[in-house]
């Protein structure tokens, strides 16, 4: 039997994505044991404690990328969820301080009309890693579970195709030695409803919301069907699904990364020691006088005075 057969349910009335029941939270915020709150009335993650933790895991996140590259690791990370639920900004603070050579964010845009007459998994292996690289999929292969299903991008039979060859292609890319991580961000109807409004009104992050975001709130419920179905065949031994429960980004953030470094075996291994050479003498060199380079304004000494 499976775990969608045991009482879980999807369809109207459920406001948040069903997740196996080994996987369920021990107070989520449709259990029936907790009450409901709004995004006003949940206790906010003390800044402090989120910002002193947030530079610790990055740490550790350095030391993990410098462990990929001397040992010649090839690591993929999959960020899926739903739409403002959090993975942009996830995978934001896990790329602030490390190299960009090294690990990589991959986000790709819809598949160019030569790139729909391929195999579906093909545009994606173009970006796997090498020897010594980090990819992070900012949504990923699993667009035809989702978005494409949902809104008719695909034909019931692709849909099918890729559920039955996804399994196979991840136990692949894991037989040839990557090690394949895949989180799912799980984001209630209220809080993303929130986050939508506040893009709306916020031209920063207007960009953030398309069109088919905007209708995908019509479609929230066949999104938790097809992401339930989803589930039953993705989520392999060898490549389970990872749950992050998102309404709280600050949390939902240091969780992800904490377990992210908990699944990666790294060592490491002190800096080395670096001997700052001695500048070059001058012999002679003379600088060309200043007036002679057009400069940038100094609009930073502006606001000063301005503010004085």
């Amino acid at each position: 039997m499976c775990w969608q057969d045991q009482g879980y349910r999807t369809g109207p009335g459920s406001s948040r994505d069903v997740v196996p029941p080994d996987r369920q939270p021990q107070t989520s915020p449709d259990s029936g044991n907790v009450t409901s709150m709004t995004h006003d009335q949940r206790a906010k993650y003390p800044k402090e404690l989120y910002e002193r933790e947030l530079l610790r895991l990055q740490e550790e996140l350095v030391k993990m990328e410098e462990w990929v590259y001397a040992a010649g690791a090839r690591i993929v990370v999959i960020f899926e969820g739903r739409d403002a639920a959090g993975k942009g900004g996830t995978i934001k603070r896990i790329t602030e301080h490390m190299n960009p050579r090294i690990t990589k964010h991959v986000a790709l845009p819809k598949p160019s009309d030569r790139e729909t007459t391929q195999w579906y998994f093909q545009r994606y292996i173009a970006h796997l890693p090498s020897a010594g690289e980090v990819a992070l999929f900012d949504r990923s292969w699993y667009n035809r579970a989702g978005i494409e299903h949902v809104l008719g991008f695909c034909t019931p039979q692709e849909h099918y195709l890729f559920l039955r060859q996804c399994p196979i292609f991840e136990r692949l890319l894991i037989e040839d030695g990557i090690i394949l991580l895949k989180y799912w961000f799980s984001v209630s109807d209220e809080e993303q409803e929130r986050r939508f409004e506040a893009r709306l009104e916020d031209r920063m992050r207007r960009w953030k919301l398309s069109e088919t975001d905007l209708f995908s709130r019509s479609k929230y419920i066949d999104y938790s069907r097809a992401k339930d179905e989803m589930f039953v065949h993705t989520d392999i031994p060898e490549a389970p699904w990872y749950v992050v429960e998102a309404d709280d980004k600050k949390k939902a953030r240091l969780n992800c990364i904490a377990h992210l470094l908990s699944k990666i075996p790294y060592e490491a291994k002190p800096l080395p020691e670096i001997v700052m050479p001695k500048r070059q003498r001058d012999d002679g060199y003379v600088r060309p006088p200043r007036d002679i380079y057009t400069y940038v304004p100094d609009h930073a000494a502006e606001l000063v005075r301005g503010s004085e």
